[in-house]
């Protein structure tokens, strides 16, 4: 049985490479429609080309424990080598450094034993480490330098723990998360990635922008309620503190440039920002609304849903975002890549809101609230270790510093308010 096992995870780490080879076609023209229409400037490669299950379901407790017993039977047979090197390996190079490199990518069944241990880096070690970076989260671009050597040395027995306690969280799950109308979205925020799921099915996958460590994107189980298009944007008064004032200060001309109007509730009128006094927090008793268009913070479309803490998913004139490996730059809510796909997919079940009719909401400029005829599940969840129903052990990066386990890759927090 062991040894069984064993193979589906060898199996399922060589299946993330066929992923990435076949989706590469349908992902360069999903690509370039959005280029043409302008909502994204980073390919969705979340895109697929085939049907899949999902990355987490309700079946992801079983699969994980299985993985366990994987990677148990890894540290008693001494675990995986550490890859010590200053230098930056990458394919065509030759470095003793490559020899322990393969020895290591052959543990987890990334690299094929019969490979053998030559320190040169060529084409098969290219893809293995393709392999590996894409089970951690990494983009995949085949070179070993800062995140990915952080991963490579993760201890086994680190990885073993941080599967056992990610056991636990799944075991949290619902039986049936799509509840009756059998589609759901899963958020895995660690990862920062979503999946729209129909059945056992995923239809679309999309990067995501999390909150960063001191504005921490909360865990939910809620529905999708409310699609707004061109929607205005309210700023928290989180941001108007942490944010909007620092910057009144240093540039009074901002909220004119970021077409943000100032309400006094109180009075209910709007007022001139030379009525504020900046060098308080006064700010907060007055209301800051953006209004719709190409500067708005929320892009083209807010996803509504109920949440104790307010928050909400959403585009973003901020699309450049997308293509980093630590995308942990919001405070709290979520934006989303390829949004148009993800909200067609929402609606899908709407009268009158057929993907044409998505397509052009979002081109129109003009602001309109759309309710979901069947509002649709969603989950914010905490996941950094865990196995997917082929194999594939796949780990994240603990980027609220949850797991408490030492020698963990935690992502840069070094990022903006947004």
């Amino acid at each position: 049985m062991k040894s069984s096992r064993r193979n589906l995870l060898k199996a399922g780490a060589f299946g993330v490479a066929g992923l990435v080879a076949t989706s590469s076609k349908a992902e360069t023209l999903l690509a370039q429609a959005e280029w043409t229409e302008g909502f994204d400037v980073s390919a969705p490669t979340e895109a697929s080309a085939q049907p899949q299950r999902p990355s987490l379901g309700d079946q992801s407790a079983f699969f994980t424990e299985q993985a366990i017993a994987d990677y148990t039977t890894i540290a008693q047979q001494g675990g995986w080598p550490a890859v010590q090197t200053q230098s930056v390996l990458k394919i065509g190079m030759s470095d003793s450094a490559v020899s322990v490199l393969r020895q290591r990518l052959m543990v987890t069944g990334d690299l094929a034993t019969s490979a053998g241990t030559s320190p040169a880096f060529d084409s098969f070690v290219d893809g293995a480490v393709r392999r590996f970076q894409a089970r951690h989260g990494v983009i995949p671009d085949g070179i070993v330098q800062g995140v990915t050597l952080k991963h490579l040395n993760v201890p086994v027995e680190t990885r073993i723990q941080q599967l056992q306690l990610n056991l636990v969280r799944l075991r949290t799950f619902p039986t049936q998360l799509g509840g009756t109308g059998n589609r759901y979205v899963m958020v895995n925020v660690p990862g920062a990635e979503i999946e729209t799921v129909d059945g056992d099915t995923v239809h679309s996958r999309h990067r995501g922008v999390v909150g960063k460590i001191d504005r921490q994107t909360p865990l939910l189980a809620t529905k999708i309620t409310t699609i707004r298009f061109f929607p205005y944007w309210t700023v928290p008064k989180s941001i108007i503190i942490k944010d909007l004032i620092p910057t009144m200060q240093k540039d009074p001309q901002y909220l004119n440039r970021q077409k943000i109007h100032i309400f006094d509730p109180r009075q209910g009128i709007e007022v001139g920002w030379q009525q504020v006094n900046w060098n308080s927090d006064e700010a907060v008793n007055y209301t800051f609304r953006q209004d719709p268009g190409d500067l708005n913070s929320m892009g083209t479309v807010k996803i509504d849903f109920p949440s104790p803490e307010g928050v909400y998913m959403h585009d973003t004139p901020s699309k450049g975002l997308f293509g980093g490996n630590d995308r942990f730059h919001s405070s709290g809510c979520v934006r989303v890549q390829n949004v148009r796909e993800y909200v067609m997919w929402i609606l899908k079940n709407t009268s009158g809101w057929s993907r044409d009719a998505v397509a052009a909401a979002l081109t129109s400029g003009v602001h309109q609230d759309i309710q979901v005829a069947d509002p649709v599940p969603l989950y914010f969840q905490y996941i950094t270790g865990w196995a997917t129903p082929n194999g594939t052990v796949q780990f994240r990066d603990d980027i609220y510093q949850r797991d408490g386990l030492g020698g963990l890759p935690t992502g840069d927090q070094q990022a903006d308010a947004g």
